[in-house]
């Protein structure tokens, strides 16, 4: 089922949001060595050093790239998260136009208390911005959407690499009572 956005798209945009809605998982590249990094990230946020971070968050995309064989991503890690009326921006893409490589920004502390973001929202949300360009340079799609399709990607490619570096899934939340 689209989210409500869909139906303000033109035909041609539903045409893109829908081949994006029906790519469900994306697999781990088998050669991609994501461990390293994954441990370098969870270290540097666990001490809360920036630099570490971002050494490790350009690894792991690095090797992403490599393994689907797209273009370069530049990641920055930045301290603060921005924030407005509407919330938090935890994580921000923004493709090669005019001037590559594209670029991923992510912040490691939020913006009302400055603590330092947990590890797996961390990873998420980097896995998240790199599903943007991979929509672009992977799948070729004309543009990128928020489609269910997008979040299970961003979920079985997430869970592939916390798999690949050892990290076991969290446990899961009980349901409510009625």
């Amino acid at each position: 089922m689209p989210f409500a956005y869909y139906d303000r798209l033109s035909a041609a945009r539903q045409a893109i949001y829908r081949k994006s809605d029906a790519i469900v998982t994306l697999a781990l590249p088998p050669d991609a060595q994501v461990a390293p990094a994954v441990r370098t990230i969870e270290d540097g946020l666990a001490r809360g050093h920036r630099a570490t971070v971002q050494a490790g968050s350009q690894a792991l995309i690095d090797a992403l790239v490599r393994g689907f064989e797209v273009p370069r991503v530049a990641v920055r890690v930045l301290a603060v998260r921005p924030s407005d009326y509407e919330g938090e921006l935890h994580g921000l893409y923004e493709p090669n136009e005019d001037r590559p490589p594209a670029v991923i920004s992510v912040w490691m502390k939020t913006a009302q208390r400055k603590q330092v973001v947990a590890f797996r929202s961390f990873l998420r949300t980097l896995v998240h911005e790199m599903l943007h360009h991979l929509d672009y340079e992977h799948f070729r799609l004309e543009e990128t959407f928020h489609t269910e399709g997008f979040y299970k990607r961003e979920s079985s490619l997430s869970n592939a690499i916390f798999a690949a570096a050892g990290i076991a899934p969290p446990e899961p939340r009980p349901g409510r009572m009625r």
